[in-house]
């Protein structure tokens, strides 16, 4: 439970979540951490605190460096309960620290809490004085709760980015020299697909901001610390945000009989054809927030069911359901998908392809077991439809 050095005075002192497996219906495979940040100067500063139920560990580590009572201040650049669950017991512990936060964050904390705090509400461009050391915030509403901010050390060079520039990482290495890079960037790719998506306008805002400042590490309220891969970081980050889909598709289906399966796999024998890169998820085995990882940068979305009670199958509807909040723009989608009699799930999948600002290839609905014809057809529709969006 020892702490980790960030720079002379700057400690890492967070926890390690190791058996995490689901955020928020968010598949998290390699666990994760929770940040949290301890700087000692005249005035001492914790940025962050952890999940409840990490507290002991949090403190154990500040404990190496100094008694925990000494903190000053409490920087809350988030309300959600990953990143202040511990407050109310580090309250305990410094009943006369200033937790600083923004004006929702204040709000979102009484709220949370249900106690007489006291609060320093900070908006963008106030600084604080600790020592040697300055700090500045900078609010960053819906990026991803409208309470967020990042704290900027200017001395230090170090952005504590909060949720952005996160992963879901569990690890006992710390920055981004010490992993594997290409895992690193595998889970920020899925944290932005299943948390940021939606708030591209902020994370441009947040960008553009950040770019105005001299940052040499980065340090996220999940995950690794960045200090090499900076550039890299913000190259995606700025593809992310800009909603860049390339030439790929995804066919993404649930199936009864395997007739949407065939119809399925149909679809893909036309992008082959056009030679599209395809990628296939069965969502009997593919996780929904693996899936939208795939989706983030995929220009066509094929998205299919049998029929099941005049409904779709229940796996479908919960992915369209994700996938809707998540709100990814600018695509091109398609319904397809077998039926016995009723046939009602191509419909409610276009309706849920257009709410989502989709435009829409043609739809594909077929009765019990598809035919080799008719499967050779779908192939040559979706054949056509590619060469006429060549043409325009």
């Amino acid at each position: 439970m020892k702490p980790v050095e960030m720079k002379d005075g700057v400690w890492w002192v967070g926890g390690i979540d190791w058996d995490l497996r689901n955020f928020h219906g968010y598949l998290t495979q390699r666990g994760t951490t929770y940040n949290s940040f301890l700087i000692m100067d005249e005035k001492i500063v914790l940025i962050d605190n952890v999940k409840h139920y990490l507290f002991e560990e949090m403190i154990e580590r500040i404990s190496h460096i100094i008694n925990p009572a000494k903190i000053d201040y409490i920087v809350q650049n988030h309300v959600e309960m990953d990143h202040s669950g511990s407050l109310p017991e580090m309250k305990k512990i410094v009943p006369n620290a200033t937790i600083i936060t923004s004006p929702k964050g204040a709000e979102g904390l009484e709220k949370h809490y249900h106690s007489d705090w006291d609060y320093k509400v900070v908006k963008s461009g106030d600084t604080l004085n600790i020592g040697t050391r300055n700090l500045a915030f900078l609010l960053t509403p819906m990026v991803h709760w409208p309470d967020n901010m990042v704290t900027y050390c200017p001395d230090e060079k170090i952005l504590f980015s909060n949720d952005a520039f996160g992963q879901h990482i569990a690890s006992s290495e710390r920055f981004d020299d010490e992993y594997p890079f290409n895992l690193i960037m595998e889970e920020a790719r899925k944290y932005y697909a299943n948390i940021v998506l939606p708030y591209a306008g902020p994370v441009n805002k947040a960008l553009t901001a950040a770019a105005e400042l001299d940052i040499e590490m980065i340090a996220p309220s999940h995950g690794i610390l960045w200090r090499k891969h900076i550039p890299e970081l913000m190259a995606k980050y700025h593809k992310w945000a800009a909603n860049i889909a390339e030439e790929k598709a995804i066919i993404i289906y649930d199936t009864m009989w395997k007739s949407t399966e065939k119809m399925a796999y149909a679809i893909k024998s036309g992008f082959d054809e056009k030679g599209i890169p395809v990628k296939m998820c069965n969502l009997q085995a593919n996780h929904i927030s693996d899936i939208m990882t795939d989706l983030i940068d995929t220009k066509y979305i094929c998205i299919g069911s049998s029929t099941l009670n005049n409904n779709i199958l229940p796996t479908v509807a919960a992915f369209l359901t994700y996938m809707m909040g998540l709100a990814p723009k600018g695509r091109i989608g398609m319904a397809f998908g077998s039926y016995g009699w009723g046939g009602q799930s191509v419909g409610q999948i276009e309706v849920a392809l257009t709410n989502c600002g989709f435009d829409l290839m043609k739809q594909h609905r077929l009765q019990y077991v598809p035919t080799k014809e008719q499967l050779q057809h779908i192939t040559q529709s979706v054949i056509e439809e590619l060469n006429n969006q060549e043409e325009k």
